[in-house]
This record gives structure tokens, sequence and C-alpha cells, in this order.
């Protein structure tokens, strides 16, 4: 269909669209027009990919004198193909109302290993092996070493890259990975380094978070993009802690053995270069003398990850004089190391601000806060110099000169941290160093500077006032958008105490109480007796999970439970549960009906849809705090509450119930679906706890189901299943609550039809 929103002709590859939809749109438009960031928080299920690629794609197209660029940002690889398959639908559209004129170009872009399509660097077990492979195969001087002995192995999918020159390019079309791969092998060029040359010509690019916000693979991969760009977060609730992360770094005796290997193997290939190729080394130190960063533009092969600094903070000098000599620099890194071991053979927990911990280090080990801060980029050109292409064996030292790096060139917004064991192993000795980032608007702000237009959206944003502040920022739109149904197909409840009234909770004073983990175990026996298909449960930790699975195990429950449907477990092996996830889905095709046990901060939790008959049911057992021990956490805590106001108290809670949030959201994946979510824990039922939950599960959360026990829970649920058997007006168009809207509907009802929809 096609219909205006205000100036704007959207052009949208299916024949009805949803209200909220339509008001998403609008809100989006409005933040494009003001050339400002947004937040955005739009129910699951409701269509929020194809709105958003539909309101950009037609946006630029109705704006041709200055298109705007679109990088989406994804979490994994997996929404990376679903966002392009969208995409293509899209785009087969527009190109069929409007001619070539519509015709774009999008690349997905990832990793070696998800793009190489050469068999032997196939091989490599992980990502870091994949990219070393690559590189033995086409880095510079692999391939001048070539040129005169044939027997040197090669990328041929690279040569003919290479050979191909500037006529190595992509045709206009939406290209997923699997199309990038088809394309390469078709054409015999490599599809990695094609998506790296392309994106910077594309119209469309979707690739992970990493690849904008953490600064090492940034400041390679979206440097060349221009300002006049939108940058959508997609299923951004988490994004404050992916910012934090990219910042964050740690350090274990594992890392600083390692270290020491990588230096003496620098070392051996220092003292080969001296007595074969001396002048290799001198020109090195001639062009640091000169200050010339990297030599001028590295060919695209040898290209590194970046200084982990932020680009802004970078110093732009020569490197200083004590670690021009490659020997002086080596010498320098084992100083460090060894100031590093010594650290990490502490008793107690330690916890430093930066400035302290570099005085400390000039002190100790004679290394000034300057070196520090070069440590990244000098060694970065000795690895180039030293013609090192196994750089998956080198990632040790490249942590330690990442971490010197951060140490030297932040002051604020950091802690270092020195445990000498987990605290819930305290027997088992494992010392670890970290470099802890509290501030997440670090990461973050590069973007928000650079980009026009920075879009923030996901199902779970609530309390939505609270990312500008985390994130620190002024949206020029900030909207939470309801579901509009024909029918109530979402039935949350609270339950608070089971069959026999005694209060159940994941509180850590009663989590281990046997009444407790008996009434949730006849929670799930009850349910599973009457609720078709599948049943997911989701615990607040794998070691709680384990626990209360064991104590059901001795006293019968799980055998009872396993009569009536297959129990599936998640654990921390991914493979494991692949495997647990693909037999779940198979019980429930077939009709035995399933139960899924997972962890809320796990993997399932975040990526995985349990729609349809995969999921008629989900448990929340508990509030999924953060361990509120941890030293890290703390000293999270600790800075919001100086630097952004924001108490400990209402952090934790809106970050256990993001967690929570997202959980219960993965059975409802479009309005045909109907589900039930029971938060079973009696702290749910207070206010401050409840309140923090999106909108669209909280209108939908009557008064009536919000302090419930087991058996009021389960003719709840009987009533409800009853009703969603019978058959449903679709469109909403006997019941009045329109909920599909066609194009006459959108015409007739003018601009006033979102506010209308969504009161």
């Amino acid at each position: 269909m096609k219909f205006q929103v205000e100036d704007v002709t959207v052009y949208f590859p299916y024949d009805h669209i949803y209200p909220e939809q339509y008001a998403y749109m609008l809100e989006l438009k409005r933040a494009l027009d003001a050339k400002g960031h947004c937040l955005l928080e739009m129910p699951t299920g409701t269509g929020k990919t194809i709105a958003l690629l539909s309101l950009i794609t037609s946006y630029t197209l109705s704006k041709p004198q200055n298109p705007v660029k679109l990088i989406y940002c994804t979490r994994t690889v997996h929404e990376m193909e679903k966002t392009l398959a969208e995409l293509k639908v899209l785009h087969n559209y527009q190109v069929k109302h409007l001619g070539p004129q519509a015709q774009i170009l999008a690349v997905g872009l990832s990793s070696r290993k998800n793009l190489c399509v050469n068999p032997t660097v196939l091989a490599a077990e992980n990502r870091d092996s994949v990219d070393a492979a690559c590189r033995k195969l086409t880095a510079s001087w692999v391939r001048a070493l070539a040129a005169e002995n044939p027997n040197v192995p090669t990328c041929e999918f690279f040569e003919q890259y290479e050979k191909a020159g500037s006529g190595a390019v992509l045709p206009p079309g939406v290209y997923t990975l699997q199309d990038l791969r088809a394309y390469g092998k078709q054409r015999g060029w490599c599809p990695y380094f094609l998506a790296r040359h392309m994106v910077q010509f594309s119209n469309v690019v979707v690739y992970s978070y990493q690849y904008m916000l953490d600064p090492k693979v940034a400041g390679i991969i979206s440097k060349e993009m221009q300002k006049e760009s939108v940058v959508v977060f997609d299923e951004a609730h988490n994004i404050d802690n992916v910012c934090i992360e990219a910042l964050s770094v740690s350090v274990r005796r594992q890392t600083l053995e390692g270290a020491r290997r990588n230096l003496s193997k620098m070392q051996h290939e220092i003292e080969r270069f001296k007595a074969t190729d001396a002048d290799r080394l001198r020109k090195e130190y001639n062009r640091l003398v000169e200050g010339l960063a990297q030599g001028g533009n590295l060919p695209l092969t040898d290209t590194w990850l970046q200084n982990p600094a932020l680009p802004e903070d970078i110093l732009k000098e020569a490197v200083p004089g004590n670690i021009r000599k490659a020997d002086h620099f080596v010498h320098v890194l084992r100083r460090l190391v060894q100031y590093l071991e010594g650290r990490l053979e502490t008793e107690n927990v330690e916890k430093e601000g930066p400035v302290g911990f570099v005085a400390s280090i000039s002190t100790h080990a004679g290394i000034d806060q300057k070196t520090l801060k070069f440590c990244y980029d000098r060694l970065h050109s000795l690895m180039m110099t030293l013609e090192i292409t196994d750089t998956d064996e080198f990632l040790h030292i490249q942590t330690i000169c990442d971490f010197a790096t951060l140490v030297g060139t932040y002051t604020r917004g950091f802690s270092i941290i020195i445990e000498p064991f987990d605290e819930r192993m305290p027997h088992i000795p494992d010392p670890v160093l970290q470099l802890s980032c509290h501030d997440a608007s670090l990461a973050i702000k590069p973007v928000f500077d650079r980009f026009q237009s920075v879009v923030i959206t996901s199902g779970t944003l609530s309390p939505i006032d609270l990312y500008p502040r985390l994130l620190n920022f002024h949206p020029v739109v900030s909207r939470s958008f309801t579901m509009s149904l024909t029918r109530d197909c979402i039935c949350p409840m609270v339950l608070t105490r089971g069959s026999d009234q005694l209060p159940v909770s994941t509180k850590f004073d009663m989590r281990s109480d046997l009444g407790v983990v008996r009434n949730y175990g006849r929670l799930l026996l009850e349910m599973v007796s009457v609720v078709p298909d599948g049943v997911v449960c989701f615990f607040v930790s794998y070691s709680y999970m384990d626990g209360i699975v064991n104590s059901w195990n001795e006293n019968g429950i799980l055998k009872e439970i396993m009569q009536h449907k297959l129990v599936f477990i998640e654990t921390q092996d991914v493979v494991e549960t692949t495997l647990a996830l693909d037999n779940y889905r198979k019980a429930c095709d077939c009709g035995r009906g399933a139960v899924f046990l997972s962890v809320a901060r796990g993997k399932v939790a975040e990526g995985i849809d349990f729609d349809r008959h995969y999921g008629r049911l989900v448990i929340m057992f508990g509030i999924p705090f953060q361990y509120t021990l941890s030293k890290i956490l703390l000293a999270r805590l600790e800075y919001l509450r100086d630097t952004f106001q924001i108490k400990e108290g209402d952090f934790l809670t809106f970050d256990a119930l993001r967690q929570a949030a997202q959980c219960v959201g993965r059975v409802i994946r479009s309005k045909a679906d109907y589900g039930m979510m029971i938060f079973a824990d009696k702290r749910y039922s207070r206010h401050d706890k409840r309140s923090k939950l999106p909108g669209w599960i909280l209108s939908h959360l009557r008064d009536a189901h919000l302090n419930l026990s087991t058996d009021m829970a389960l003719h709840i649920a009987r009533e409800f299943l009853r009703k969603m058997a019978q058959p449903y007006d679709k469109a909403g168009s006997v019941s009045g609550r329109k909920t599909l809207l066609s194009q006459e509907d959108l015409e007739k009802m003018g601009e006033s039809i979102a506010d209308e929809m969504l009161r």
C-alpha cells in the first residue's frame, strides 16, 4: 500500500498497517525532520522493523536532493538476516511501483567467519583464528613474497577481487550474508573485502552494534560514514551495557603468561630482523620520529583493530622517544606485565581510580602516562614491521596494550578493581584485574555527535526517561506505544503465594526455603496440566536453576511434570542449548508439548522467539536482579549516583525489570498470537517494582490479577485459554476496535488517525 505521512509518500509492502505502526512512522518522521535523536518503545510483534525501513527509505526517495543513508545496528547475525529479508520484500515493492529510480544498494556486514568462502580459512575453529588464517594469505608482505615465489599460498578469491580493481562492485539490490557469499563464489571475488569496500557506497548498511560503538572496530568500519546518516539501534534495551563492555578490559594470570610468551616471540623476531633486515627496523624508527602514525594508508588487508580510546581522545603527536626503538618498547611492555603480575598477587579486593593506578605504575615500573597512551598504536606499528600474520596468537599482548592505552587516556568514569577470587567460589584462587568503565555515555557520545539522527528503539525501554540520563543525550522525540488489539491476547498475572498460601519469592533469604521451592514446582506442575504445547520458564541465575531442578528431581515433582510434557534445559554450552531448543520445537510440533527451563540473562532470553504454539505460557520465577555484591556493579552504582543522580535502588530495579520484560515478551510475536505471563514473586505486587514494566504489558495487567495464589492463577489460565480458542475478528471491524488499516481507511481518516487509535 501507498500512503502519505505529512509530506512523504510511504511505500509499505503489505495491504494493511497497524495503527501503532502509523503512529511510530509519524514520530520517527518528526525526529528526522528535526535532525535530532529519538527514543521509541514499540511492543514486540507489531512490525517495528518494517515500519522503520519503510519510513526511512521512503523519506530518502521523497527527498532525492539530500538522500539519507541508513545504518541499521542489530545485536545478532540472526537479527541482521531477518532485517535484510524484510528490506528485500520492501525493495521489490518499491521497484515495482517506482521503477529503476527506487533501486538501492543494501549490504549486511559481518566478520570474516560469516562471509569468507575460502575453505582453508573456514577450517579454523573460532573468529580470531579465521581472521589470522585470512591474514596469512592476504597480508601485503605475503602477497609480495608470492609474486616472487609461486609456492607461497595466497587466497584466490582475494587475488581475483584485487585483479578486478575498480570493477569489483556490487550491482544495486539487497544482499544478505548468504547472497554476498553466493555472489562472491559466482564472480570468484572475496565477499568480505567486497562488502567492506561497498559499505561506503551503500544506501543501507546492516551490521552489529560493535561496528558502531566499539572504538577498535568503529575506527576501521564506520569512520567513512557521512554525517547525513540515520543510525538505528534495534532491540536497544541493553545498549548501556554494550557501551560499557566496549571500553572495559579484564586481565587474568593466563593473559599475563600469554603476554610473556608473545613478548619472547617478538624479541626473537626483532633479533632475526636485526641480523637479516636491520634497515626495516631503522625505517620504522625514523617514521616514528617524524610522527607518522602508521606510515600513510595501509592496504585494506593490513588494517588492524584501531586504538581502543575514542577518536577525540587520541593524541595527534609523535610516539614518545623511550618506545620508538623496538627493543625499548618490548622492554617497557615486560616491565608493565611484571607490574601487573605483582598487583594480581594480592589477597584482598582492591579498588583504585585510573589516576592513582597510573601514578603507581610510574613509581614502581617507571612508565609514565604518555607512554601508556601510545602502547596500542606502537604495538600495531611493531606487528606490521615484524610482518606478524598469526594475530590470534598475539591476543594476550593486545589485551595488555588495550588496557594500558585506556588507563593512560581516561581519568573519569573508570575504576581498576582487583579481585583475588570469585566471591561465589572463594576457595578457588582466580585473581582478575579489571579496568571497568562505568559511564555508558562515553562510547556512544561520538555517535550522537557525528550523525544527524540516532534512533534507539526496542520493545522494552521502560522507564523511558532513564535512558537519556544513562546515555547523556537529549532526544527530540521520546514515546512509548501501546498495542491495539481486537481481543486481549496477552494475560499477565502476578503470583504472590502458593496453594498453601505461603509467599513465594527469590529474595536471598527466601530462595532456598523448601516451601518456596515446592510451591514453584507445584505452580509449574499445575500449569503444564492445563496449558497446551510449549511452556517457557525463566530463572534468575544458572546456579538457582540447577538447585531448584535438583530439588524437584529429589521430591518427585520433575517426574510428575514429565508425565505431561518433556523438559528441556538451557546450559552454558551453546551447542547443548541449540540441540535442546531444536528438540523442544520438535516436541511442540508433534503435539507432545514441552517445557523449556532457561535463565533471565542467558542467550535464550535475548534472541530466541517462542511464538505461536512454542510459547503459550511464560513463567518468570523471581526478579532477575544483578549479583548485588559484585564490586564492578557497586562501583558503577556509585558513579551513577554521583554523576547522574540515579539512585542505586532505581537503577537495580530498572535493570531487573527490563530483563524480566524481555523474557516474557518472547511469547508474543504477532497479534494473531496469544500467551500468558506469570510473574511469580510477591515483590511484583508492589507498585514501585511493577510500574517499571513496559506500558503494553501493564495495560493488560488487571487489578484482579495482582495478588494471586496458584489455584486462582490456574482458574484464570483455564478461562483465558477457553476464550482464545474462539474464532476472532482479525481486522476489528465488528468490535469497532480497528487494528488493521487499509489504504482507504488511512485516506478517510487523515492525520488524526494515529492519535485516535492509540488514545
